[in-house]
């Protein structure tokens, strides 16, 4: 059977010349309209299968459109949410985040000078501490040398050595703790030294290469010498003196007057001292807190008869003053229990520590910088999706006026058959 598009392309074009046989094939072919069996069917497969399928298609190109759009933008938040995260992170710290690891060690480098500054304004303290030993005295009839002794100490000769603090006495020479920096660390994919062959001892070098004992000859003897020692068994020397070990602890062993070692570090460094401290703030500051508390009630007339005879210091006091002196309380108090704070003191105690917190801080930019490059990648698939709806929609516009050719050659022979029925003009 001759194709239908045959016939249409010879029925379009009466000057296209046709064979003498291919012209009976087509006069056959369009006799009793039998062409309309298969242009029906093409008719139904346009209308039920492929124009729905490109549609559809195209439907499928914009909604992804709409979903890549979507994510491109949270990608976009994202990645600015975790940048914003890093640089809040490393203004906590007192860095700017260009190289988290080499600031930080340089803010434990200068932890010193801080606490020296707190020391410093500890030293402002008196008036409070006085207070305080002066309540404590009248009320509970404590001796003034069990109170604050800490914040009493550090009131006289400030943010002193641990030795100083033990002894009594001033060192006659400090010798501070060295701060251990843990080397660079090398990342993963950095380097790809590939395989050279090379079997690595499971404890062997750093350099990764094993030596061979045929290879090369260390001048060491691996043979046992039990033979010699007589028997397979290890002698001990219990028949001999016995060796007197003795464990020393850091910073005790040292000269006298040498401070060295725990002892060499600062009453706010060292922590067990620098805890002392900040729990006889808080307890000072608890005080202060509840006196002021008593003094803005009205009509307190148990407290104002119990501080009648109490010593001209604690009558002498206002509201306000106390206010103040519970402020400075809670500065010095903050300055010591930050977040920033917090974390240079286990840097301090433990150096590899800087390392833990480097990579928290980069890991947050690590993953402003994946959003970054999902946003991209997001944008390049709804550029993606966009193309190929710019090709679908030809095809569907072209399948559409088809689809309108074979309507109109299906409707022809029923147009003439209503001619033929109606004779009217």
């Amino acid at each position: 059977m001759l194709p239908s598009r045959t016939c249409r392309r010879a029925k379009r074009s009466p000057s296209c010349s046709l064979d003498p046989d291919w012209q009976e094939i087509v006069a056959l072919y369009e006799k009793d309209n039998t062409y309309l069996v298969e242009l029906s069917s093409l008719l139904v497969r346009n209308v039920n299968y492929e124009i729905p399928s490109l549609k559809k298609q195209i439907t499928k190109c914009q909604q992804l459109q709409q979903e890549y759009s979507r994510k491109e933008e949270e990608g976009q938040a994202g990645a600015a949410e975790m940048k914003e995260q890093f640089y809040h992170s490393c203004k906590q710290y007192g860095i700017t985040g260009d190289n988290v690891r080499r600031e930080l060690l340089a803010l434990v480098k200068d932890l010193p000078s801080q606490l020296a500054e707190i020391g410093a304004a500890a030293q402002t303290l008196g008036e409070a501490i006085d207070l305080y030993q002066a309540c404590v005295g009248f009320v509970c009839e404590s001796p003034t040398e069990q109170v604050l002794p800490m914040l009493r100490f550090v009131q006289t000769r400030g943010n002193c050595t641990v030795y100083e603090w033990r002894t009594g006495t001033e060192p006659s020479a400090v010798e501070r703790p060295h701060l251990e920096e843990p080397p660079e660390q090398v990342e993963e994919d950095a380097i790809d030294w590939g395989d050279f062959g090379v079997e690595v001892a499971s404890e062997g070098a750093d350099s990764g290469i094993s030596a061979q004992t045929a290879g090369i000859d260390w001048g060491i003897s691996l043979e046992s010498d039990s033979k010699e020692a007589g028997g397979d068994e290890i002698d001990w020397g219990d028949d001999a003196t016995a060796l007197q070990i003795t464990v020393l602890e850091a910073g005790t062993q040292a000269p006298e007057g040498v401070a060295r070692g725990p002892d060499a570090l600062t009453l706010l460094e060292y922590p067990e001292t620098r805890n002392q401290f900040i729990d006889e703030l808080m307890e000072l500051e608890i005080f202060l807190s509840q006196r002021a508390v008593e003094m803005s009630e009205e009509a307190d007339i148990l407290s104002v008869s119990q501080f009648q005879l109490a010593p001209a210091i604690l009558q002498g006091q206002t509201k306000a003053k106390m206010v103040a002196m519970v402020s400075a309380l809670q500065d010095l108090i903050g300055r010591l229990t930050s977040l920033r704070m917090r974390h240079l003191f286990m840097i301090l105690a433990s150096p590899r520590y800087v390392d833990r917190v480097t990579e928290l801080l980069q890991q947050k930019l690590k993953q402003s910088q994946l959003l970054a490059l999902k946003k991209e990648l997001m944008v390049q698939k709804q550029q993606e999706a966009l193309q190929e709806q710019a090709v679908l929609e030809p095809k569907l516009d072209l399948l559409l006026e088809k689809t309108k050719e074979l309507q109109k050659l299906r409707t022809g022979p029923e147009q003439r058959t209503k001619e033929k029925a109606d004779p009217r003009p």
